[in-house]
């Protein structure tokens, strides 16, 4: 019998094998051995490097509990991509800084995901590139809307 083709399936396959094609790229960028919350992190703080960001926005930003992304931080200034700094108006805050390391990181990794880009969209026109979008966003939304609780994703929402 036939295996009959669906979205899931066709979504999941191309998942697994942009997976495994992005981690050939980071290795060939030399960010393999950064793990992929490691990356978001580094790319929000590169992202916000004009504003003062401290571990309660990357929890509220990242929909993770505090001691998960205590660890997290901590490994990261273990690493070196990031340091804490004490902030003059409150002794118990630290704000969270990235490293020359860190921005290092983040140039190659972003350098990894433009040329994944590249190879993904290289297949399509324009017009098919605008099309599949559109409809990737489409089918977010519905999935999102009525399936998820209230409380899932980040304080955007799940959908943006």
């Amino acid at each position: 019998m036939k295996h009959k083709e669906t979205i899931g399936f066709a979504i999941r396959s191309l998942d697994n094998l942009i997976t495994r094609k992005m981690f050939a790229y980071a290795a060939q960028n030399g960010v393999d051995k950064l793990t992929v919350m490691h990356g978001w992190i580094i790319g929000y703080l590169y992202d916000n490097l004009e504003k003062e960001i401290f571990q309660k926005d990357i929890e509220t930003q990242f929909s993770i509990g505090r001691s998960t992304v205590t660890g997290i931080l901590k490994l990261m200034e273990k690493k070196g991509y990031i340091i804490r700094e004490s902030v003059s108006y409150d002794a118990r805050l630290k704000k969270l800084v990235l490293t020359e390391l860190g921005k290092e990181i983040n140039k190659k990794t972003r350098d990894s995901i433009d040329t994944m880009d590249k190879e993904i969209t290289s297949c399509f026109t324009k017009e098919e590139t605008e099309e599949f979008l559109c409809l990737a966003k489409k089918l977010k939304q519905s999935l999102c809307k009525d399936t998820l609780p209230s409380n899932f994703g980040s304080e955007k929402g799940c959908c943006k």
